[in-house]
C-alpha cells in the first residue's frame, strides 16, 4: 500500500486555524462543516492548533502570543495599553466578539463531534500479488484485502463508502443505522448496517457475494459522471434484493440466483484470510487458476486429461515450491520449471 501526503508547515496550520475560527464565528453551511471535519481529521496537529487558537482568543490577555501566531504583524509595545489593537487590528476586526463565543459555541460544535471527526477517511488501499492485508476502520469496522486488490475507502459523518476496484475484500461492518456501509463493485451496490460479508470481482468480471453474518441489500448502481460525492448511493429500500447469512449471490452472470452455502464451504472460500488455500476435490485446472492469483508464476497444464484430476488439500498461498512437491508426491503430477516465471505440469 502506498499513500503520498504533502506535509504542511506549522505556520500554515495556524493560518488555516484562524480562518476556520473566523468562519465558525459567522456560521458554517453543510459543505463547510464537512470540509472542517476533513481538515481536522487530516492531522492531529490541526485539532491541537485550532483549540489552542480558540483558547488564546478566549483569554484575550496572551498578547505576546499574537506576534508568534501572526509574525507578519508588528510586535506589541509593552508600554502601550491594549497593544493587540496595534499588533493585529485587522485580525481583531474579523474576530470581534469571539472571546465570548469561543467558550461555548466552539466546544459545542467541535467537542460533541469529536468522535465522528475521527471517522473521516478518504484513502486508497491496495495489495500486491501474494499479499493480504487488514485495515481497522475508524468506526470499528474491519476490512481485509486479498491478493492483488484495490479498494477506495471514503468515510464522512454522513456515509460510509467502499469502492472495490479489483480483487477481493471481506468486511465486518460496525453497526451504525444512520450510516449504512455501502460497497460499490462494478455496477452493483451492496449495503449493510451491521454485518459481515465477502465481495470478489472474479476473472470474468462477475461479482461474487458471500454473507457470513447478518443480512445485506443489493441493487444496481448507476455510475456517476462527476465526483465521488455523487457516487454515494441512497439508502436502499427494504424491497431490495436481500442476501442473508450462509447465502451467496453471483452478480453479472446469466442467472443471479441466491444460493445456500454450508459453513464448511464458507470456511474454504475465506481460508485466504489466514494465508491458506483449501481445495476439496476441485479439478486441477480450477485449482491452478486460483493458485495463480497469489503468484506471478505461470502454470501450463500440458495434458488435457490432467486438467480434470481432482485436487484436495491445504496449501499456503504463494508457496509454489511446496505446491509442486505436493502435486508430485500425492497426485503423480510432474513439473518442469522454465526460469523463475513458468512451470509446466504433466502426468508422471
Amino acid at each position: 500500500m502506498s499513500n503520498i501526503y504533502k506535509l504542511k508547515t506549522q505556520q500554515q496550520c495556524y493560518d488555516q486555524a484562524s480562518q476556520w475560527i473566523a468562519k465558525l464565528d459567522k456560521g458554517l453551511n453543510a459543505k463547510e462543516i464537512q470540509a472542517l471535519h476533513q481538515w481536522l481529521a487530516s492531522s492531529g496537529q490541526n485539532r491541537q492548533i485550532l483549540f489552542k487558537m480558540a483558547e488564546i482568543w478566549d483569554k484575550m490577555d496572551a498578547l505576546s502570543r499574537l506576534s508568534e501566531l501572526f509574525p507578519s504583524s508588528p510586535k506589541p509595545e509593552r508600554s502601550a495599553p491594549r497593544p493587540y489593537m496595534a499588533v493585529a487590528a485587522s485580525i481583531l476586526m474579523v474576530f470581534a466578539g469571539l472571546c465570548t463565543w469561543v467558550g461555548t459555541t466552539l466546544s459545542e460544535r467541535l467537542g460533541e463531534r469529536q468522535q465522528t471527526l475521527d471517522a473521516v477517511v478518504d484513502r486508497m488501499y491496495e495489495t500486491a500479488i501474494g499479499e493480504h492485508s487488514s485495515v481497522n476502520l475508524p468506526d470499528g469496522s474491519q476490512l481485509v484485502l486479498n491478493t492483488n486488490s484495490q479498494v477506495k475507502v471514503n468515510y464522512t459523518d454522513y456515509y460510509r463508502l467502499l469502492v472495490l476496484e479489483r480483487g477481493e475484500i471481506h468486511v465486518k461492518v460496525a453497526h451504525d443505522k444512520s450510516r449504512p456501509l455501502s460497497v460499490i463493485a462494478g455496477d452493483k451496490v451492496i449495503q449493510a448496517v451491521g454485518t459481515a460479508f465477502n465481495v470478489e470481482i472474479n476473472s470474468d468480471q462477475q461479482i461474487e457475494l458471500v454473507v457470513t453474518d447478518g443480512k445485506v441489500l443489493v441493487a444496481v448502481h448507476k455510475a456517476p459522471e462527476k465526483n465521488t460525492a455523487e457516487l454515494v448511493p441512497e439508502i436502499l429500500p427494504p424491497s431490495s434484493v436481500a442476501v442473508s447469512k450462509g447465502e451467496q449471490l453471483v452478480l453479472g452472470g446469466e442467472e443471479e440466483a441466491i444460493e445456500k452455502i454450508n459453513p464448511k464451504e464458507i470456511q474454504v472460500k475465506l481460508s485466504w484470510r489466514e494465508g491458506n488455500l483449501v481445495f476439496r476435490g476441485e479439478p486441477l485446472e480450477n485449482a491452478v487458476a486460483e493458485i495463480s492469483r497469489y503468484t506471478q508464476v505461470e502454470f501450463v497444464i500440458l495434458d488435457e486429461n490432467l486438467k480434470k484430476v481432482r485436487i484436495a488439500g491445504l496449501f499456503k498461498a504463494g508457496d509454489v515450491k511446496g505446491l509442486l512437491l505436493t502435486l508430485r508426491k500425492n497426485f503423480d503430477i510432474s513439473y518442469q520449471r522454465i526460469g523463475e516465471s513458468k512451470v509446466l505440469l504433466s502426468a508422471q
